[in-house]
């Protein structure tokens, strides 16, 4: 777990700024809301903004939660394949990784569902939900590689610890996103500028996780912290 969460964190981090959400940001923020996109990005009514974020996250976190807690679940039973069930992770995580860099260009094209709930605070968490569901093709491989660790972690609990904390790494973005959006509007652009880049490099991260469960170098960085852990003794 000390390496599968900040993987966790990062791999939400990774969807953030992938290209079907951060340019969408002010009309995702003026669904929440029920505000226009213009007062979104004026910076009016924070607190409506932050109040509506936050419901949005908590839709799409409880999606990823269930399915953390699916995967550590069948972890758990699946646990004798173990083996077979890293090498077939790695390949996935491997590929999914060259589909996000944008290296495979006929597994790029982005399906979603075409719902939309009436705009507002108390359509939020739904909100949040159609976007965990309608948005899964294109942030779905940073999430697999993290529903791939949950697997490996072959815990529910530990499952649905991973799924959190990937939710937060996509969810803290847009709460701060939400609360002062019209002060980010040069880090926004720079990373708009640059998402080419930052996609390749959220892909080449994918994809040496895959590496490491195919060849067996996850289990042995998991064996190093743990003796690393191991070392420490209590201070008196």
């Amino acid at each position: 777990m000390l390496l599968a969460i900040p993987v966790a964190l990062l791999a939400g981090l990774v969807s953030f700024f992938s290209p079907c959400v951060l340019p969408l940001l002010p009309g995702y923020l003026s669904y929440a809301s029920g505000l226009s996109a213009a007062q979104v990005t004026a910076g009016s009514r924070r607190g409506r903004v932050l109040a509506g974020t936050a419901l949005f996250v908590l839709g799409f976190a409880l999606v990823f939660v269930s399915g953390g807690v699916l995967f550590g679940s069948l972890g758990t039973t699946l646990m004798q394949w173990r083996g077979t069930i890293n090498v077939v992770g790695g390949v996935l995580a491997i590929v999914l990784g060259l589909v996000f860099a944008g290296w495979v260009p006929f597994a790029s094209r982005t399906v979603r569902l075409n719902l939309r709930p009436r705009v507002g605070l108390a359509a939020a968490p739904l909100l949040g939900i159609v976007f965990a569901l309608g948005w899964t093709p294109c942030i779905g491989p940073a999430l697999q590689v993290v529903l791939t660790l949950a697997l490996n972690e072959a815990t529910a609990l530990r499952g649905a610890l991973l799924a959190l904390v990937y939710a937060l790494g996509l969810g803290l973005p847009f709460l701060i996103a939400g609360v002062a959006l019209d002060r980010f509007g040069g880090t926004l652009a720079f990373v708009k500028r640059h998402h080419r880049t930052l996609q390749v490099i959220g892909g080449v991260l994918m994809m040496a996780v895959g590496v490491l469960l195919l060849t067996g170098g996850w289990d042995v960085l998991m064996g190093l912290l743990r003796q690393w852990a191991a070392a420490f003794g209590t201070v008196i």
